[in-house]
């Protein structure tokens, strides 16, 4: 239907690229619905240029900010008082119905059946499930609806501090009213989480629709040898989506990094895409069996860490669930303690 719309945020350049992306994976699963891209006033030119040549419509919004700093202090993500920005996304009235995704989102198949869905269903957060995850979730446009949100963040604002402490607080009965509302997880995998109920993932996780990129380290923060097929980054985050991690440095590679090469000229720009030595790098056995895999260069690296350092990785919800952490390593820790 045209009167449905993908929706998007991007208030700087590297949430912009993630949005290229993303607009890339849907078109490239042959979505029937328009694709919006709502952005803050410092994407710059020619990132904007990029933009308009994947989505039917970019619009630039005010960038809201909940002014939390308590709260996202709380969180250790300060950056996060710019997703009040998200609400914008209610006055798109010329849309009847519409799903917002971030930017940091990779679509890995057809997902246009969302739109059989009602306002407001989403995934439960992996972190605590009765509250929904603001990262993919199905809305109805209402001028309405904006201004009694923009009320409730004025009355109440928001127990986290960035617009799911808001959406929760004013959709409160998500967890409770209507089965329907919830989505399965598959139409928002988090990243960070795949591994923490591993026989899980291995049971479902081949039927992922959208993985989310959740935490501080999101792709556009690695580096990406095109040519070798290889990543360079944080063996910690980078080693629990390794292969969805290769899925979108290879379409952002391939499809956007031409474009934006076009749009800069002889600009300086960098677009992460390198050559490097084995030295710099984490390296990640893709789909395909290509290159090595990265576990035994990540056990070295974590083997370095004390017991104390270890803890807190785990208590940061840390774990090297790809080495020294991973569920059969758990396993014969426990039976060891059993016997």
């Amino acid at each position: 239907m045209a009167d449905q719309a993908f929706v998007t945020l991007a208030t700087n350049d590297n949430y912009a690229r993630g949005a290229m992306v993303w607009g890339k994976s849907l078109r490239n699963h042959n979505t029937s619905k328009k694709l919006v891209a709502l952005i803050g006033p410092q994407v710059s030119e020619p990132c904007q240029s990029v933009l308009k040549r994947i989505f039917d419509e970019v619009r630039v919004v005010d960038v809201l900010d909940s002014g939390d700093t308590a709260h996202l202090a709380m969180m250790k993500r300060p950056d996060l008082g710019v997703t009040f920005t998200k609400l914008h996304c209610w006055t798109l009235t010329q849309y009847s119905k519409c799903v917002f995704m971030d930017a940091d989102t990779l679509v890995l198949s057809n997902i246009d059946e969302l739109f059989d869905r009602e306002e407001l269903s989403a995934a439960p957060d992996p972190g605590w499930p009765d509250c929904f995850n603001s990262g993919v979730f199905v809305f109805c446009p209402s001028m309405e609806t904006y201004g009694k949100l923009l009320q409730y963040c004025t009355e109440h604002g928001s127990f986290d501090g960035g617009d799911q402490g808001v959406l929760n607080g004013f959709f409160n009965n998500w967890a409770t009213a209507d089965i329907s509302k919830h989505l399965p997880f598959i139409y928002n995998l988090s990243s960070i989480a795949i591994y923490t109920y591993l026989p899980a993932f291995k049971q479902y996780g081949g039927n992922a629709k959208v993985v989310h990129f959740l935490g501080k380290t999101k792709p556009w923060s690695y580096a990406f040898d095109p040519k070798t097929k290889q990543i360079a980054g944080s063996v910690q985050e980078a080693a629990t989506h390794s292969t969805f991690l290769l899925d979108w440095w290879t379409l952002y590679s391939s499809a956007v990094v031409p474009m934006l090469q076009e749009q800069y000229g002889d600009q300086p720009f960098h677009s992460g895409c390198v050559e490097f030595q084995y030295s710099d790098m984490v390296t990640f056995q893709s789909a395909q069996g290509e290159g090595p895999s990265a576990l035994v260069h990540a056990q070295a690296l974590e083997s370095q860490l004390s017991s104390e350092e270890r803890k807190q990785k785990w208590e940061q919800g840390q774990a090297d669930y790809m080495g020294m952490d991973s569920f059969d390593n758990i396993k014969k820790k426990l039976d060891t303690f059993l016997k």
